[in-house]
């Protein structure tokens, strides 16, 4: 790999930025500076202004996703959930599974493609779990029509059989099994009631750890990420 290249993926630095280092002399290889971007790296070390620069290599991050931020990665009011990852390799992110604007918890954030597409392609069927607040009780029968599925504005299909555990009058756990657009919202809205919060809990064996306060963030264990998108 080239030098400029191996910098920009592993630091802060772009391919622009990082020939300006290395003209200035700040990149050493092996301890010495060096000042062409062209030249071939493998086992070297190199250094940026006195810190070694390591492979990134593959990225598996939890985030807890405060209300009001944006799942991509520019936003007019500067609140993407990447301005919350305080790491040189987050543009290099990207996420598996967006939540609205307005919904709270689990992100997760990759840089291996072929992971989050198994996670999000729908043949996966990977399960999502939600915490529901809605506006008006919630009753008995509607476990069992959110079981045999529900029929959405402009869809010809019915909904994949979700789970619906009601915890109180105006509180559920909801686990579905597929991404539509504003799924959540629409299926709530589909039977006459409406979705006041929302909260993902959980993206299927992994769940959205308790002391992992809003705006916080962590890689996943090795465990968590072969977990998914198998």
């Amino acid at each position: 790999m080239r030098l400029d290249r191996f910098l920009s993926e592993n630091t802060a630095l772009t391919r622009k930025t990082a020939k300006q280092a290395l003209h200035r002399g700040d990149v050493l290889v092996d301890g010495v500076a060096v000042k062409k971007g062209d030249i071939k790296i493998k086992d070297q070390q190199v250094s940026y202004l006195g810190q070694i620069v390591s492979e990134i290599g593959d990225l598996y991050i939890m985030l807890h996703k405060p209300q009001g931020y944006v799942c991509s990665a520019v936003d007019d009011d500067g609140l993407s959930v990447l301005h919350l990852i305080d790491e040189p390799f987050k543009n290099d992110l990207h996420i598996a599974g967006r939540l609205d604007k307005d919904t709270t918890g689990l992100v997760l954030l990759t840089n291996d493609g072929q992971w989050s597409h198994r996670i999000t392609s729908p043949k996966s069927q990977c399960s999502k779990e939600y915490i529901v607040g809605v506006s008006e009780p919630l009753l008995p029968e509607l476990i069992e029509q959110f079981e045999h599925g529900v029929q959405l504005k402009s869809e010809e299909k019915l909904t994949r059989p979700a789970l619906l555990d009601i915890v109180s009058s105006h509180q559920a756990r909801l686990t579905i099994s597929e991404g539509k657009y504003h799924q959540v919202k629409r299926m709530f809205a589909a039977v006459g009631n409406h979705v006041a919060t929302l909260h993902r809990s959980k993206i299927g064996a992994v769940s959205l750890e308790s002391s992992l306060e809003s705006g916080q963030w962590r890689h996943l264990t090795k465990k968590e990420f072969l977990s998914l998108g198998q």
